[in-house]
């Protein structure tokens, strides 16, 4: 039996729902008595924090939402006018309600009085990013959920200024401007007032965006690429890019060219899951491709394959496209006094690339938006395929500029007669061979997470491949980075990391192993992940 405080919550939720469709949904469960999903539904206020809003799509608090999303906007127009700031931009992606999500926060923000820009359809984040500096916006908005499963949707904010002695220039939100817009969200007005006397972003911009991408290109290649999209909103902007730098019209994956909120090839839409490109692997096969290259579906991540002698068609990993355009950048000498940065997950090789060459180098908490505030950034990624190489314009993560580059590398390499492969082993011969790899435990209850990264940071394997345990670092009480998780060294070049994922409900573990051999670094890694895979399960 539904009781009566849960039943008094629902029907106030639905009074003040913008949403016909959810309101009737939470009327027929209160009308079945559907206890569960009314429970599942108003399990709290979905939260809000430096990743803003994600999560599944659904009636009520703790799902995505027009009622949700409507409240986290007028929180946010709050924020703004304790702030005096005066313009937002909003950008969306395709997915399912990013349309309307979009439209209720620029009727709501209109309505607060701020000048309000909404993109003009549905394009990649890495435009919304570079709209926020070109149009000297204070806040942006991009309605995505990345590279999520089809059922969810999420909500990103940027600002474009200076906030309490930070320097955003376009970049996502951190602590504590987070709980400060929460704070806002759960005071905000339920009925708030909406305009409809929002711009739409000139296609000026867009155009803007393409031209000092495709200008990052100085040796444009006639080479056989093989592009996805995997069902989001990357393929009109990848390919007007790559017209305008000079390329060769890229070879499409028809199959996911055109963006699909249900994403009907692929469960999870990333690059890194298993099965996720191989429609474009074979697509590389049949056209003989030089290179294949996958943005997810918001265009900010981007994964490149490499036919490779001992593997065949693979993926490379987001630490051996670091290291790649480390290396590339430090040889054209691009680095102009300016930093290297990656998240602590990735690989240790940037950082001595970095040293060797005599640059600065950060390394920061996991997630873009610490990557972004690293001042005069000239290369910044992370191991989970977000690469920055054009802060000024773009203070994120960008899987359209990265891609013309790594398209870039590809050929000048091609035409001397070097192969990615080739190129790897030249780092790992000069600064050792760093072999990457990580497990993930997917979960539907978060509490098994809690359990999970509780019994390692409290045991944590005392040998792994033969090697002993040197040290033990609890993250969460760093005083430099602190976050959850737990950062471990062995001997012989081993370090581990074990921490929940930021954006899904995982528990991740990154290795890396250090070796003198590339054969002897690849079997103790492997040595090393069937070890930690025995030890999450137990």
């Amino acid at each position: 039996m539904i009781s009566q405080d849960l039943t008094q919550e629902v029907m106030q939720w639905i009074k003040h729902d913008p949403d016909p469709k959810t309101a009737a949904q939470l009327q027929q469960w209160l009308n079945e008595n559907n206890q569960s999903e009314l429970k599942r539904s108003f399990n709290g206020f979905l939260q809000f924090g430096t990743a803003g809003l994600r999560g599944p799509m659904g009636p009520g608090p703790s799902c995505m939402n027009r009622a949700v999303v409507s409240r986290a906007a007028a929180g946010i127009a709050a924020f703004m006018k304790a702030h005096g700031l005066k313009s937002v931009v909003i950008g969306r992606d395709a997915r399912h309600g990013s349309k309307d999500f979009a439209k209720d926060s620029a009727e709501i923000l209109a309505g607060a009085g701020f000048k309000t820009f909404v993109l003009p359809r549905e394009l990649p984040t890495p435009v919304l990013a570079y709209a926020v500096n070109k149009l000297k916006a204070d806040v942006g908005i991009m309605v995505t959920a990345s590279h999520n499963p089809a059922i969810d949707n999420g909500y990103k904010v940027y600002l474009g200024g200076v906030i309490n002695g930070v320097n955003y220039h376009g970049s996502q939100i951190i602590s504590p401007i987070d709980s400060e817009i929460s704070d806002f969200i759960s005071k905000a007005e339920l009925k708030p007032n909406r305009l409809t006397s929002y711009e739409t972003v000139p296609e000026t911009v867009i155009t803007d965006y393409i031209k000092s991408v495709s200008a990052l290109v100085k040796t444009p290649n006639q080479l056989k690429i093989v592009y996805t999209a995997l069902h989001g909103v990357g393929s009109e902007t990848f390919l007007q890019v790559f017209k305008e730098a000079g390329f060769a019209k890229p070879i499409m994956v028809t199959e996911q060219e055109k963006a699909d909120p249900d994403f009907p090839t692929t469960a999870f839409p990333n690059p890194e899951e298993a099965g996720a490109i191989d429609l474009a692997l074979d697509y590389a096969k049949q056209h003989n491709a030089d290179l294949v290259i996958a943005n997810d579906p918001d265009a900010d991540r981007c994964a490149i394959a490499i036919n490779d002698p001992e593997h065949g068609w693979r993926m490379l990993r987001g630490d051996e496209v670091g290291a790649i355009l480390g290396k590339y950048f430090l040889a054209k000498d691009r680095i102009n006094n300016g930093a290297f940065a990656n998240s602590l997950v990735s690989s240790s090789l940037l950082s001595k690339m970095a040293k060797k060459a005599g640059i600065e180098f950060h390394e920061t908490l996991t997630g873009f938006k610490w990557i972004s505030k690293i001042s005069n950034l000239a290369f910044g990624y992370e191991e989970a395929l977000g690469y920055c190489v054009d802060a000024k314009n773009v203070n994120d993560k960008d899987g359209i500029s990265v891609a013309v580059m790594l398209a870039q590398i590809v050929g000048e390499l091609k035409s001397a007669g070097i192969s990615i492969p080739d190129y790897l082993n030249e780092i790992g011969h000069e600064f050792g061979f760093h072999k990457t790899d990580q497990i993930s435990v997917r979960v539907s209850d978060l509490s098994i997470i809690d359990k999970l990264l509780s019994n390692v940071t409290s045991n944590p394997p005392k040998t792994l491949a033969g090697s002993e345990l040197i040290s033990v670092e609890d993250l969460a009480k760093s005083p430099s980075m602190p976050t959850p998780g737990i950062r471990c060294f062995y001997n012989n070049g081993i370090r581990i990391i074990v921490r929940p994922s930021g954006t899904e409900p995982k528990l991740k573990c990154y290795i890396e192993v250090v070796s003198a051999s590339k054969a002897d670094a690849q079997l103790r890694c492997d040595q090393i992940k069937k070890e930690l895979a025995t030890t999450l399960q137990q």
